[in-house]
């Protein structure tokens, strides 16, 4: 018992001693760097730039009225303590408004992973930038979207307002003299079509349908009168439905009195008028997919993943293939539970979203505290009013604006001139939620880190070779569709829309399991800006830093298995680049 104590403590010394020195990839290693609108913007310009959101604003301006505030708002992040929040901060959240969501998190401690602080971010494109109003534009680009079918959102489509987006970002980025830092998918000829508009940015992301098919399918349930079309995951003896409720196809905070109401922090939610009576279904349209990460879990989506991928018996990673049974070696008597089995990858893939939560708060409002797509819409609409109160500042925003609104291809109308029509006049940004962002700030994204998390962590234990197949049945239907390695007979598949339920049709190009996933994350993390309250640089910085959280929680659990040798292998979300993370010292008694 004596050596067993003293090695767990060697092995626990081991795990310190590894994320003390750990080295992340560049630029998610600190120091920690924000853009610099905060000092630039600060006390002369009512800190336009920064996120204030639960602050009184000034009903002309939008401004935050009482700069005092702001500075007590700082000092009560910086102190780290949820006291002052409520004792310093004069223009604090009362009782009858929403409150700040977790501003404490990043200064809390974890025994295994990288700190919460270890981890960083690069700063975010800064006001005056062209890559600013690059992703401002795909922002109002998404709300313009929100309603149209995402099957529409395809090579070749025919739909006139994804034909004119598309146009819209194409001369935009064209007129850019920098390109942009957090690269975009394109086709073959560098451009933006309805294949790749706004895909995320990972391997694989742009094939096929652009919902990924780990938010449709189901797998056998308990009772076994299930099949994956029918969009039901067993969870035990109980089911999980992919469908969703339908929301009222109706934009919000588009009229400058309840954009107001919901910067001071105003309960603005009624479900009884944000849903219609209609029944669930499929996802269906960015309004759809807004939907599901209004309520979400957060790491649902994965927890999910990984049911359908168990109950399909979709095959591990091969290094696990010596390991407790769980792999294709046979005459085994051990099988995988507790350890390299379902149970442990189910616990692991949700226990790295609270580290990924810490860390992404640390960059929320100690570093960055990025103010919210709806607030900046908010300053390019009264950009004359500040140019007038603050000479030589608000004229930022008009360049903005003017940016915006000349871009201009062929025919097509202006992305502002576009919103214009829709809000009756104003060019705030409109939104899927009645009350707007969450009350917290923009960057990082918490659903995008997370997602960088839990889908590194699946990629770890699956087999991301895997194709997703079915066993042809007549010439039109297919059984026993699943994420595998293709056998004979076995015909590369999709699931599609077919009225409100699913239909499995032949695919034109293989969709891998890890093109599946990175469109997982890539869905989600999106899915926030297709609701209006993330730019993608939140989606593409975020989903990295949570990467690097699960690695660092990989390296540390593998000095762990001392027995049995395996190297944990998994592909990033950056192109061909591999991570491999051996196990500790073999043999060890």
């Amino acid at each position: 018992m004596t050596d067993r104590k003293n090695l767990a403590y060697q092995i626990r010394r081991e795990a310190s001693e590894l994320a003390k020195d750990r080295i992340h990839k560049a630029p998610y290693q600190p120091p920690h760097e924000s853009n610099g609108d905060e000092r630039r913007f600060g006390e002369s310009s009512h800190y336009a730039m920064s996120f204030t959101k639960g602050l009184k604003h000034d009903d002309e301006t939008g401004l935050v009225k009482r700069t005092a505030d702001f500075r007590d708002f700082r000092d009560a992040i910086n102190i780290g303590q949820i006291k002052p929040f409520t004792d310093n901060v004069s223009a604090s959240l009362n009782t009858e408004n929403r409150k700040w969501e977790a501003p404490t998190a990043g200064f809390v401690f974890d025994l295994q992973g990288p700190d919460a602080q270890s981890v960083t971010m690069p700063p975010a494109p800064a006001l005056g930038s062209e890559e600013l109003i690059y992703e401002m534009a795909e922002v109002y680009e998404l709300a313009l979207l929100r309603d149209e079918p995402l099957q529409d959102f395809a090579s070749g489509t025919s739909n006139q307002k994804i034909i004119d987006a598309c146009a819209r970002l194409n001369a935009l980025q064209k007129s850019s003299t920098a390109s942009l830092t957090r690269p975009r998918k394109t086709n073959a000829k560098g451009k933006i079509d309805g294949q790749t508009l706004l895909r995320g940015s990972s391997p694989g992301v742009e094939v096929g349908p652009y919902l990924s098919q780990l938010m449709l399918m189901g797998n056998d349930i308990a009772s076994g009168n299930s099949k994956a079309a029918d969009g039901l995951i067993g969870y035990g003896a109980q089911t999980i439905n992919q469908r969703v409720p339908v929301a009222t196809r109706k934009n919000y905070l588009t009229d400058w009195s309840s954009w107001c109401a919901a910067q001071n922090g105003a309960h603005l939610r009624d479900n009884a008028k944000l849903f219609t009576n209609k029944p669930e279904r499929f996802i269906t349209t960015p309004r759809d997919l807004a939907t599901y990460v209004h309520d979400d879990a957060l790491y649902q989506a994965y927890l999910n993943a990984c049911l359908i991928l168990l109950g399909h018996k979709a095959p591990f990673d091969h290094n696990f293939d010596l390991l407790s049974g769980m792999g294709k070696a046979e005459g085994n008597n051990a099988g995988g539970f507790a350890l390299f089995g379902g149970p442990h990858i189910l616990s692991l893939v949700t226990e790295v979203a609270t580290r990924a939560l810490k860390a992404v708060r640390y960059q929320k409002f100690q570093i960055h505290l990025r103010l919210r797509p709806e607030a900046l819409a908010g300053r390019i609409e009264k950009a004359d009013e500040l140019e007038k109160k603050y000479p030589g500042f608000g004229t930022l925003f008009s360049d903005m604006r003017s940016a915006l609104q000349n871009n201009r291809s062929g025919k097509t109308s202006s992305v502002l001139d576009e919103i214009s029509a829709i809000n009756g006049g104003t060019l705030l940004l409109p939104m899927a939620f009645q009350e707007g962002s969450p009350m917290h700030p923009s960057y990082g994204a918490g659903h995008a880190a997370v997602a960088g998390a839990c889908v590194t962590i699946l990629k770890a234990f699956f087999d991301t070779s895997a194709v997703l197949v079915g066993h042809r049945k007549t010439k039109t239907t297919f059984e026993n569709v699943a994420f595998r390695t293709p056998a004979k007979g076995d015909v590369p598949v999709q699931f599609s829309l077919n009225g409100a339920d699913l239909k499995v049709v032949a695919s034109d190009a293989p969709l891998t399991l890890e093109a599946e996933l990175n469109k997982l994350a890539a869905n989600i993390s999106i899915g926030r800006n297709m609701a209006g309250v993330h730019y993608f640089t939140d989606y593409y910085d975020s989903l990295r830093m949570g990467e690097a959280i699960a690695i660092g929680i990989l390296e540390e659990q593998a000095l762990c298995y001392r027995k049995e040798p395996f190297v944990l292998s998994l592909p990033r979300f950056d192109m061909g680049y591999e991570m491999q993370i051996p196990n500790g010292q073999v043999g060890f008694a």
